[in-house]
């Protein structure tokens, strides 16, 4: 127990650690990103005009929260998948921790593309249903800007991280957390929880609106499901332990031992 305990309350530290520096700088970013919030609120409002308009001052600080929120994220990104990755590394390969710099733009070009498919795919689709099935009420001219901005940045924010997922759950195949049959086996599972996600987040009820969401999910799960079988460990965990003699972790996340 004494030789696991000081390793363990390394790693639970290394968390902390990282933890606190991303949420700084999500705090500092969201001051920065706050003082233009009336810029972003007009470009999310961009295909309505001026028809959107503001039913109380609460609603437009809400909604200048929410895009500053999402700025302060994306702006974050560059030290969020830093601090990410300093958190890996100790349980790669000296060869894998070269993959360093791709994986970091990688992540970023997902993220990104994820914004781009929501904003130019999903969201007009979500636009356009309404309109065109009569439920232009939450919609329409008379839309208070606080429910358009809060479906878009909650879209936007999902989107993003949810493009993500292939990359992750490939990464964690690689050092042996999960593994491409593991994820399979939950297939079912993935499938609730993006139900789950797409019901809360989409602004209705509607099967449409919440297949418009759950749908990219799944195929993103289902891709995360490809690369850990093509990119992941292929020698069983189990396995790989036997040949071990010793196995005191080393740093924060330990060597990993082939």
């Amino acid at each position: 127990m004494t030789s696991i305990l000081p390793p363990l309350a390394r790693h639970i530290s290394a968390i902390k650690r990282r933890l606190i520096v991303i949420g700084l700088t999500l705090l500092a970013s969201f001051v920065v990103t706050f003082a233009y919030a009336p810029e972003l609120v007009d470009w999310l409002k961009r295909p309505f005009h001026d028809d959107l308009i503001f039913y109380g001052p609460t609603e437009a600080l809400f909604a200048s929260i929410k895009v500053s929120l999402l700025a302060g994220v994306i702006l974050s990104l560059p030290i969020v998948f830093y601090q990410s990755w300093k958190f890996i590394e100790p349980a790669l390969l000296p060869r894998e921790q070269r993959w360093a710099i791709p994986l970091f733009c990688l992540a970023a070009a997902f993220f990104a593309l994820g914004l781009v498919f929501c904003n130019l795919v999903i969201l007009p689709l979500v636009i356009h249903f309404f309109v065109s099935f009569g439920m232009d009420r939450a919609l329409t001219p008379q839309l208070a800007v606080g429910t358009y901005i809060d479906f878009n940045v909650k879209f936007l924010l999902v989107f993003g991280c949810a493009f993500e997922l292939p990359l992750v759950l490939t990464l964690l195949a690689r050092v042996g957390v999960v593994s491409g049959d593991m994820l399979a086996h939950y297939r079912k599972h993935a499938v609730m929880v993006a139900l789950i996600i797409s019901a809360i987040v989409t602004p209705d009820a509607t099967l449409f609106t919440m297949l418009l969401m759950a749908v990219p999910l799944i195929i993103l799960y289902e891709m995360g499901i490809w690369g850990a079988k093509v990119f992941g460990i292929r020698t069983p965990r189990s396995e790989a332990a036997k040949g071990l003699r010793q196995t005191t972790p080393v740093e924060t996340a330990g060597h990993r031992v082939r």
